[in-house]
């Protein structure tokens, strides 16, 4: 007795060979509408006959030479490819001719001809899914396969016409209109630092962020600063991707720099009852926050793509961040070429913004090139890759600014924020100071910066230094609050 499986597999595809004829019959009995619209939506593939593949790549061929396409030159191209016998021959072609009487309804047969060729796409793919489980050595790997077989069929499929401009700019009026009335109604996220979100107007929504440096800058810093500041002023919902630190040490951080608390001091237990008491607020703050993390080093674009959607639909899903860009893998069997590599994961990442409609915060190193020339990072000093380039709609470089005369310790803390590449905005360079005890960056004009210090420092407690023997125990942010990896 035949197994379900086996049932299902012995099953006809889905196909209408009546439809194919039509639509083949609408293509050679009309050369306006409905010739320009079946060979601009259909492809050969989406064919189940293979005569019907033949026919139609003839046709296709015809058309791009701006050939005309009908009984007589699809004959005489047949003829050419040495296809007409295996297609049914000349009584064929005149069948497809008088199949229809005229084309009036092609775009129903050419509907009908797509779901078809979707369901056969699906069916194939399920198929392949299906193999890759019984091979898979790890959940993961399946499941990012399976993903990436129905996005890339989805994302063939769609698709845009030709409209006119009125409709885009009735669009943008009403966005003036809107702006007019409330400067602030189309504002994205606001970021923290006050200058940034003069020149950027906040994050906005499907945009790809590139965040680049060279090591030891505080590019991670700056990144988690952006997102602890989102988190906790707009209240929205933020995804991590760290494949460089545990999310304990990014807890770690985020809890110290809003806390504006030493880092080193707390690693030493070496806190006085000041900062216990910052810590604490700090802690209660990120508890609320929904900011998760995900400190997989394997994950690859689709694995982001894949697990932000699902954080997406069951909490929602506002900002992301990845760290960083060098370490991900496309998570292509190809990987003799690094440079193409990066290449794909930029436009991958492009793809996910434009889907999630949320920014998408991306970092990267810069090459040695910079400390070489000693000069000032430009877009040609990206690492890799100049792809990224392109994908991205905003390019930020942090620079350490070494000024002469200054001690070591100012030179470290002035850092240039240089935004080379803007789709949408102006360019510039903004003033930051970097306070490397608390991994906090702060906008150098004190007046401008929207984080004060001392507006979000909790307040002060009177006693002195807090006996360390009565302190009451201290869970880890990460492992029982609301910052962690919940993937």
């Amino acid at each position: 007795m035949a197994t379900k499986q086996e049932k299902v597999i012995a099953r006809i595809l889905p196909h209408s060979i009546e439809a194919e004829q039509a639509v083949l019959g609408c293509v050679l009995i009309d050369e306006d509408e409905a010739q320009i619209n079946i060979v601009t939506k259909l492809s050969a593939n989406d064919f189940y006959s293979s005569a019907h593949k033949t026919i139609f790549r003839a046709m296709l061929d015809l058309y791009k030479k701006h050939s005309s396409v009908d009984f007589i030159t699809i004959t005489a191209k047949l003829e050419e490819m040495d296809k007409l016998s295996d297609i049914g021959g000349l009584n064929y072609i005149t069948t497809l001719s008088n199949i229809v009487p005229s084309a009036a309804n092609y775009d129903n047969y050419l509907q009908l001809v797509k779901k078809n060729s979707i369901l056969r796409q699906l069916i194939k793919a399920s198929e392949k899914i299906i193999e890759t489980a019984f091979e898979s050595s790890s959940k993961e790997e399946a499941l990012a396969f399976a993903e990436k077989e129905i996005f890339e069929i989805a994302q063939n499929e769609e698709s845009t016409d030709l409209t006119d401009i009125q409709n885009a700019l009735e669009t943008v009026i009403d966005k003036f209109q809107t702006i007019q009335k409330d400067p602030a109604s189309l504002r994205g996220l606001k970021t923290g630092f006050r200058e940034l979100d003069k020149i950027t107007n906040g994050l906005q929504k499907s945009d790809l962020i590139l965040l680049a440096a060279r090591p030891s800058v505080g590019k991670t810093s700056f990144a988690m600063n952006i997102v602890t500041n989102i988190a906790l002023n707009t209240k929205s919902k933020v995804a991590v991707f760290s494949l460089e630190m545990p999310k304990e040490q990014l807890a770690q951080r985020s809890l110290c720099s809003t806390a504006f608390v030493s880092m080193e001091k707390a690693l030493k237990g070496d806190l006085n009852a000041k900062e216990w008491e910052a810590l604490w607020e700090a802690n209660k703050k990120l508890s609320e926050a929904r900011i998760f993390i995900d400190d997989s080093s394997l994950n690859t674009p689709v694995n982001i793509l894949s697990k932000c959607r699902r954080l997406k639909r069951e909490k929602g899903l506002d900002l992301v961040m990845i760290d960083y860009l060098q370490l991900m893998s496309s998570g292509s069997r190809n990987k003799e070429n690094r440079q193409q590599e990066v290449s794909e994961m930029s436009r991958m990442l492009k793809v996910a913004a434009r889907e999630l409609n949320v920014p998408i915060i991306v970092l990267s190193q810069l090459s040695r090139a910079v400390e070489t020339r000693k000069g000032r990072p430009v877009l040609s000093d990206l690492r890799e890759s100049g792809a990224i380039e392109q994908d991205a709609d905003i390019v930020m470089f942090l620079h350490r600014n070494e000024m002469p005369g200054e001690d070591e310790s100012a030179v470290l803390s002035l850092i240039d924020l240089i935004i080379a590449k803007h789709r949408n905005g102006a360019l510039g360079t903004i003033k930051l100071k970097f306070i490397q005890e608390h991994t906090t960056f702060v906008d150098l004009n004190k007046a401008s910066n929207m984080n004060s210090l001392e507006e979000t420092l909790p307040p002060p407690v009177t006693s002195g230094v807090i006996n360390k023997n009565n302190l009451p125990d201290i869970t880890p942010l990460g492992e029982n609050e609301d910052l962690t990896d919940i993937f």
